[in-house]
């Protein structure tokens, strides 16, 4: 009997060890630690959706979120979670990344006032204290939203709060705070039994743009991998779009001791009409128009042009 069983055995080994070899490596950093944002990535994971496209996708998180896009840039890594703006930013820089694909296509970031404080226009913000988590382009944002309600960022005090953003909210330290997330952020205050209203940069004069993207090496990639990259996040933001609930359950799988709780499970709720449906879809006029915004705001120095740093499929 033995005899006859080994070869299959040897057979079966042997082609599981073709399919291991065939497999393309590929190191993708995210943003930050992984939450409701990553879905579509942990799920391409977690149901053998990179696999099936040949990728074996080793996703690893920043010890330092300022550093992916210099990673990729380096070549230390091949992939990384990313924003627009950061993509606009180095490649100023010179620095040799690109955009591949679209995972979150609008903003995320807020300006956030409780609604005890009386603050019901963006008007009522003159005079008050505004709290960032990282300072030095606050005028870029929060000055052109209350430039939109003829308030002049001179009147008011902007305050460097670190990552404690909803603390120091809540505490009232700061009359209201930038940066924090609308699908994180208020549902956060929510859970701790504050009412929050949030006012977008969207619809008060900052142009629309994508929060996270894929970005890449612009002289190492493979446009035949990142197809594949792409292919596998588009199957997993549709079957996260089809069929939240039993995705949410699937995602927190990935790490549960972390994940599953209610911030996350409101913050996914949020989340889920925010994903880029088609991934490797983009508008380059869009990249063009908020590249000559943070021009025009002295964010970059020099204005590069999206056909040069933007992927197209």
């Amino acid at each position: 009997m033995k005899k006859h069983l080994l070869p299959g055995f040897a057979a079966l080994s042997l082609s599981m060890a073709s399919f291991n070899a065939a497999a393309e490596k590929v190191t993708l950093m995210l943003d930050w630690f992984v939450n409701p944002n990553h879905g579509p990535i942990i799920l391409a994971q977690e149901k053998g959706w990179f696999a099936e496209q040949g990728l074996e996708v080793e996703i690893q998180e920043p010890a330092d979120p300022s550093i992916p896009d210099k990673l990729v840039a380096a070549g230390k890594i091949d992939m990384a979670v990313s924003y627009q703006s950061t993509l606009i930013s180095s490649t100023a820089a010179g620095l040799p990344v690109v955009r591949s694909a679209t995972l979150i296509s609008g903003p995320l970031n807020s300006l956030i006032v409780l609604d005890k404080s009386g603050v019901k226009s963006l008007a009522d913000l003159k005079g008050k204290q505004i709290g960032v988590a990282i300072g030095g382009n606050e005028d870029a944002t929060i000055g052109t939203m209350l430039r939109s309600a003829n308030v002049s960022m001179e009147s008011v005090k902007i305050i460097n709060v670190g990552w404690a953003l909803s603390s120091s909210l809540a505490s009232g330290k700061v009359d209201a705070i930038w940066g924090g997330l609308r699908n994180f952020e208020l549902n956060q205050l929510e859970l701790e039994g504050y009412k929050a209203t949030a006012f977008y940069p969207e619809e008060h004069g900052v142009p629309p743009y994508d929060e996270l993207i894929f970005v890449a090496n612009k002289h190492k990639y493979s446009p035949e991998t990142v197809s594949k990259f792409n292919k596998a996040i588009e199957k997993a933001t549709v079957y996260l779009i089809n069929h939240p609930e039993k995705a949410w359950q699937e995602f927190v799988a990935y790490s549960p001791d972390t994940l599953n709780n209610d911030l996350n499970r409101n913050a996914w709720e949020d989340t889920l009409t925010r994903f880029a449906l088609r991934p490797g879809a983009v508008e380059l006029k869009r990249y063009d128009e908020y590249a000559e915004f943070m021009k025009k705001h002295k964010i970059i120095t020099t204005l590069p042009q999206a056909k040069d740093y933007v992927l197209t499929y």
